[in-house]
């Protein structure tokens, strides 16, 4: 099994659990983030004072798949957050070992 762990900019994320939906991925976990990359924030104008936006508003989406599942999940995120713009964000993917059910103690990719 993989985690995908994504970090896209927040307009997308409809259009990324659409894609994932789509795909057949059922569940998924959003977490609202800030940071930066390359971009390094920008500067703003507020009352006539210039201060700088060191961090970004971005979403982070985790997602638990099959192996087989992993890369067509990859691709669709891929797609649907891609602006062609700086900021467009990462994937990370890591191996998940093991996964349990809460309510009913399932595990493994029945768990999923």
């Amino acid at each position: 099994m993989k985690k995908i762990e994504a970090i896209i900019k927040p307009f997308k994320l409809d259009e990324v659990k659409d894609a994932l939906h789509e795909i057949g991925l059922q569940g998924l976990t959003v977490v609202e983030a800030k940071g930066f990359g390359r971009q390094k924030g920008h500067t703003e104008l507020y009352r006539g004072a210039e201060y700088v936006v060191d961090f970004l508003p971005k979403v982070k989406i985790e997602v638990v798949c099959t192996d087989d599942l992993a890369e067509r999940a990859v691709e669709a995120i891929q797609q649907a957050a891609r602006t062609g713009r700086i900021g467009d964000g990462k994937i990370f993917i890591s191996d998940i070992q093991e996964v349990i059910r809460i309510r009913t103690g399932e595990r493994g990719e029945d768990a999923v």
